[in-house]
């Protein structure tokens, strides 16, 4: 589920991007702080849902969302606003709903849940091609994997299976990263990528500092303190 959340006041963003996140960890989500910046991103991404504020500092809201229902026309649009009196401006447009501010979790949910129950994750389906050398290529299933480690060179990563079978790689974390966004792997570390179903726990490591264990390893992996606030939300404690 790609979503874009368009709104030019960085808090109230902020705030809308954490409670999708909190219900729906999966979610690949996309922010512009602007009319002008929806609209790059807008000719560059599709999107399932939008949320698009109706005041946006550089131009209306609705001229981003006319764009969008030309460009996207599948996509579901949301109006948010704290002006009840929008509705109908929405609904004119063609918007499939609209939010008021301050948001309510249970509406987010409402909106976001609809689409998760037609639209099932196909994860087990989807997987990574691992080139342990030039010759030999191994197709992995997300559901195989634990956690990605870079190598310390930021060139190379290692793999690491539920088997605990470990797979070298020629390619960046980096990369890894922006290819399984929205695929339940969470960035702790700047050397490690954790796939959140098989975290099994946190724990304190090395002063204040956390570290966790994920199932079928016995490695700690530490968690970036910039990185503990996001994992907590995507895991629901």
């Amino acid at each position: 589920m790609r979503i874009a959340v368009i709104d030019d006041e960085k808090l109230t963003r902020m705030e809308l991007v954490r409670l999708i996140y909190e219900d729906f960890p999966q979610a690949e989500i996309y922010e512009a702080g602007s009319g002008v910046q929806a609209m790059q991103l807008l000719e560059k991404k599709t999107f399932d849902f939008l949320f698009i504020d109706v005041r946006l500092g550089d131009m209306e809201g609705t001229t981003v969302a006319s764009l969008a229902r030309r460009l996207i026309p599948d996509a579901k649009i949301i109006f948010a606003t704290a002006y009840s009196e929008y509705a109908v401006t929405a609904f004119e447009l063609q918007a499939n709903d609209y939010i008021l501010k301050p948001y309510d979790p249970a509406r987010i949910r409402q909106i976001l849940g609809q689409y998760e129950k037609t639209h099932p994750e196909q994860d087990d389906e989807f997987r990574i091609a691992v080139n342990t050398n030039r010759r030999h290529t191994v197709l992995l299933a997300l559901d195989e994997i634990t956690y990605i480690e870079s190598d310390g060179s930021g060139k190379h990563c290692v793999i690491h299976a539920l088997t605990g079978e470990q797979y070298s790689d020629n390619t960046a974390l980096g990369v890894f990263e922006e290819r399984l966004r929205g695929k339940r792997f969470y960035r702790i570390h700047k050397s490690y990528l954790v796939h959140l179903k098989y975290v099994q726990d946190i724990f304190p490591w090395s002063g204040s500092d956390f570290a966790l264990r994920v199932r079928g390893s016995s490695a700690e992996l530490p968690i970036s303190r910039d990185k503990l606030k996001g994992l907590r939300a995507y895991l629901h404690i």
